[in-house]
């Protein structure tokens, strides 16, 4: 069972910036599609940023300018670089894995931006 350990996130202030990273316990970048969901206080959880298994990222419009996700094969982590942070972005940030009808999910980062 591939596990993914998150690290990173904790507390900054609007218009700090943060890292997260995602390391699988396997190595699965090559064959996974990895990508970050968060969810705030009282919402859905929403997708924020994808990575493919070819390397090609993808983020939300909400984020887009904002956060960059990356990979490291020879790590094998996946980052969240977040930058320009704003209040509306604290949430619980998840690594998520999909391979078809698979989703491997980290257990989740707070990240907590003040005003």
């Amino acid at each position: 069972q591939v596990q993914l350990v998150e690290s990173g996130g904790g507390l900054a202030q609007a218009g700090g910036s943060l890292t997260l990273s995602c390391t699988p316990s396997q190595n699965i970048l090559l064959n996974y599609m990895m990508a970050w969901y968060r969810q705030a206080p009282g919402k859905q959880r929403e997708l924020v940023a994808t990575i493919s298994t070819g390397g090609t990222p993808n983020s939300s419009d909400s984020v887009k300018g904002r956060f960059t996700i990356s990979r490291d094969l020879a790590k094998n982590t996946v980052t969240l670089q977040m930058d320009d942070l704003k209040p509306e972005d604290t949430a619980v940030y998840y690594c998520n894995a999909q391979r078809m009808e698979t989703f491997i999910w980290g257990q989740g980062i707070r990240v907590t931006v003040s005003s």
